[in-house]
């Protein structure tokens, strides 16, 4: 069985919208660079990627059109399979995207995804259908970068009385002060 993981840039206080432009996937600095490179070795691991509606329409709406991409996030949208829960999207527009109406048949749908032939199974963005999965005890791992910014307001990866037991796989601390660390989600 393949997992689920939720990978997420994150700031202290558990925000997860970018809003506030707290941070920039595709910055030409030593630091952006650095991130690039453990997104891309992360995603290596990965053939398909799941999100909700608004972010798949974010995504769909910028990564396809980049140039000379030095972030590899083109590259690898283009090679995996997509999958977007959405009840209203009918034509995806992007190929290599399969809709999942979600809704009642959610918890269905991403046992099937996990269940197939394959590599990671990651969801990246999509607050809301984070705090489904996370609800429903779907998530097997979460990937998070954390940014020293305390925001305060926006957000927030976990959903109120999901309870979690979480199992430290790995930590590595990146220039700037960015942590990614990588947790086991245990069934309770």
């Amino acid at each position: 069985m393949r997992p689920i993981v939720i990978t997420q840039n994150i700031t202290l206080d558990g925000v997860v919208d970018n809003e506030q432009s707290w941070f920039d996937v595709t910055a030409e600095t030593a630091e952006g660079r650095e991130l690039a490179a453990a997104t891309a070795e992360l995603a290596a691991g990965s053939d398909t990627f799941l999100c909700g509606r608004t972010t798949f329409e974010e995504m769909r709406g910028f990564w396809p059109h980049q140039r000379d991409d030095r972030t590899g996030v083109t590259a690898h949208l283009e090679r995996v399979q997509k999958y977007v829960v959405s009840t209203t999207l009918t034509d995806p527009g992007w190929a290599g995207t399969t809709v999942l109406r979600g809704g009642d048949r959610l918890a269905g749908e991403i046992r099937r995804l996990q269940e197939a032939d394959g590599a990671d199974v990651v969801l990246t963005g999509s607050i809301a259908l984070g705090h489904d999965l996370l609800r429903q005890g779907l998530v097997d791992e979460l990937r998070l970068f954390t940014y020293p910014v305390v925001l305060g307001r926006g957000r927030r990866l976990f959903p109120e009385g999901v309870d979690l037991r979480l199992g430290l796989l790995e930590e590595r601390r990146f220039r700037g002060g960015v942590v990614l660390t990588r947790y086991r989600v245990r069934r309770t």
